[in-house]
């Protein structure tokens, strides 16, 4: 079952809440576990006490006494301190999911204007099709860009070949490491160069591999993937170029049959969701800090949290109170052992909460991973207008089982993020002459739920492909997920605006 674009969005940013309230909770056990182990310590540091006033002379007593009590002093004032923070970092935390919240309603309601302007826009653009269609400058430049876009897909899978070509076949070669160290010293060329005695031995590697037989070929491999991915840039530029024609003829008649006000309206809501979606993204990089705070301090690793925690530790465990309760353990009066029982018992209780803790810990920082891996897919989702109304997907486990995968861990955020990728259609009749504005050009296409595989809705792209990047002699698919991400992160000001979107046409 297909699931639209704003409902698609929807689901990201509730698996979002959901790793958000997760990750408060577990920090907010981890603060109640410090707690504990704080209590636990004072107690086991009292029970000491109370074991050498039993079984110590005054003078062995007081320098206990003075040993424990300084740290347990330190210990509780800095406990308190350190709870406070945690307190108020918690309720900052609170309000910044509040108002990301807010945000995520406010860009919502935006949509939704949106959509009502699209439809309205779709009318206009319907009652006028067929007028503007029958216009000969028009049949002839739809003509003219049908035909661009063919020559550009065929160039672009002229290309992809070349370099599946040049993986292939290319392999031999890039194995052999005596035919690659004569390649790497340009042998052959006027780049090489070497001393008599290199040039001797090289020429009795080169004849032993028939090199300047093989170096042609290697050569030619390398050479053609480029040449075919100029000519294929070329193709594809034409295309956009043929393309912008075409766009500047329909908004003027959109324009002439009022509907330009629609279309400014579409602009203003676009311009909004631009300005929201920066606003949530330095939201959500606050929040990621106040999260991070808030783990440091829940954790325990705070630089005064450790040292109270370690002076403590180091009272207790010193040699007097070593020996005291060692001692205490081998003389069996019962006043001894029951306080002894309950030194073993804190320190039992002691090592329970650590293990649960390191468990929480370990899937404290698995959380932060995903919910930064799933902020970077919600980035990317929005900046290919994948949340569009207009905007569908096929497979409704992206919302279900695939998604579950991708938080288990099962799938990386790449291969997550391309299966987005690979779903993704315009819903029939945003094509030619169904609001267009503010699309990549390919919505635009006739067959928008069967596009070509070397159609690329993503930003920045063609409507016709991406040429797979070059310098690298693999093959890349044209809507690989492979790529980074392009969100960017706290320091760095990004925006999710696009040059493949257009907001000029009205079809």
């Amino acid at each position: 079952m297909a699931i639209s674009g704003p409902q698609a969005m929807a689901s990201l940013e509730e698996a979002l809440r959901d790793i958000r309230r997760e990750e408060t909770d577990i920090g907010k056990r981890l603060s109640r576990s410090a707690e504990r182990m704080g209590k636990i310590r004072e107690n086991e540091a009292e029970l000491c006490r109370k074991l050498a006033k039993l079984r110590l002379d005054p003078e062995m007593q007081k320098q206990i006494e003075g040993r424990l009590s300084g740290a347990e002093k330190q210990a509780r004032d800095i406990f308190k301190s350190i709870s406070a923070l945690t307190d108020k970092v918690e309720k900052a935390l609170f309000a910044q999911d509040e108002k990301i919240e807010a945000l995520a309603k406010s860009r919502h309601a935006t949509l939704q204007e949106m959509e009502q302007a699209q439809e309205k826009l779709k009318g206009i653009s319907s009652r006028v099709a067929d007028l503007v269609a029958a216009d000969p400058q028009y049949e002839a430049l739809r003509a003219n860009v049908d035909e661009l876009q063919t020559i550009a897909n065929e160039s672009l899978k002229k290309t992809e070949q070349a370099e599946a070509d040049q993986e292939q076949k290319g392999r031999p070669y890039r194995e052999d490491p005596l035919f690659m160290y004569l390649w790497d010293a340009g042998y052959g060329t006027p780049n090489y160069k070497a001393n008599n005695l290199v040039r001797w031995l090289d020429g009795l590697v080169a004849r032993l591999i028939r090199y300047q037989d093989a170096r042609p070929n290697f050569s030619m491999l390398n050479q053609i993937p480029a040449r075919l991915r100029e000519h294929a840039q070329r193709q594809v530029a034409a295309a956009e170029r043929a393309e912008e024609k075409i766009d500047e003829i329909e908004a003027q008649a959109v324009k002439k049959a009022g509907g330009d006000p629609i279309r400014k309206s579409i602009e203003r809501a676009q311009e909004k969701l631009e300005k929201l979606d920066l606003e949530m993204l330095r939201a959500e990089d606050e929040r990621d800090r106040l999260a991070q705070e808030f783990s440091k301090l829940a954790e325990g690793k705070d630089e005064r949290f450790v040292g109270a925690v370690q002076n403590l530790a180091e009272a207790l465990e010193s040699v007097e109170v070593s020996k005291l309760v060692a001692d205490a353990r081998k003389t069996p009066t019962k006043r001894d052992d029951a306080i002894v029982k309950k030194i073993s018992d804190a320190r039992a209780r002691e090592f329970d909460e650590n293990k649960e803790n390191k468990e929480l810990r370990k899937r404290l920082k698995t959380l932060e991973r995903r919910r930064r891996e799933l902020e970077d897919i919600e980035w990317e989702f929005k900046k290919s207008r994948f949340d569009d109304p207009r905007s569908q997907f096929g497979k409704d486990e992206l919302v279900g089982d695939l998604l579950g995968e991708f938080l288990r861990g099962a799938i990386t955020a790449a291969t997550y993020w391309g299966q987005w990728q690979r779903s993704q259609s315009w819903r029939a009749g945003t094509n030619d002459w169904g609001g267009g504005i503010g699309l990549p050009r390919s919505g635009r296409r006739k067959n928008s739920s069967r596009r070509s595989q070397y159609n690329n809705a993503s930003p920045g792209g063609s409507p016709w492909g991406r040429l797979p990047r070059s310098g690298g002699s693999t093959r890349s698919s044209p809507r690989s997920s492979s790529r980074g991400f392009s969100r960017p992160r706290s320091g760095s000001r990004g925006s999710r605006k696009s040059g493949g979107f257009k907001t000029g046409g009205g079809f």
